[in-house]
């Protein structure tokens, strides 16, 4: 590289017949920007962490199970009901898991009934683990505060659902 008259050669694209593309203004701003939101707004440890486990918790292997039911966007409202539990519907190929989210946590059925492990995933915490019974049946005393999804192992396959805003 040459830079005898202030512009950049690159002398493996033909010794300097065209300058190399100098810094704009705009990018000059960018990278000041990006320099100052570094020191006075730094990322969060927490979100930064969050980030790094999200990423994690990826299965390359697992497929979506797609909503293809909500009760916020599918139902009939019902006159008189108040605070009526969100239900949800999801399907990966022959596999359904039906949810229904309260105040009080998630009650749920995998269908075909068969032997499942589900983990309900959500905020800067872990997975947590719900038992599910010979039925396909499990509920979640712990209400999703935020965005979840819901993890299901059924032997060697793994699917996880979109994410909802509880």
């Amino acid at each position: 590289m040459n830079e005898d008259d202030g512009f950049r050669y690159d002398e493996a694209d033909g010794g300097g017949d065209e300058p190399a593309a100098a810094p704009t203004a705009d990018t000059l701003l960018e990278e000041e920007l990006r320099q100052a939101a570094a020191v006075l707004d730094p990322v969060p440890d927490f979100l930064r962490q969050l980030a790094v486990e999200a990423y994690a918790l990826r299965d390359l292997d697992a497929r979506i199970a797609e909503l293809t039911f909500d009760s916020l966007v599918d139902a009939l409202p019902v006159r008189g009901v108040t605070d009526a539990p969100r239900m949800l519907t999801f399907r990966a190929g022959a596999l359904t898991v039906d949810v229904e989210v309260t105040g009080d946590g998630l009650i749920g059925q995998v269908l075909p009934p068969g032997s499942a492990r589900i983990e309900v995933l959500g905020g800067p915490g872990a997975a947590r683990p719900v038992a599910v019974d010979t039925l396909g049946r499990f509920i979640s005393d712990d209400p999703p505060s935020g965005p979840f999804a819901l993890r299901l192992r059924t032997g060697s396959e793994v699917i996880v659902t979109q994410w909802l805003r509880a």
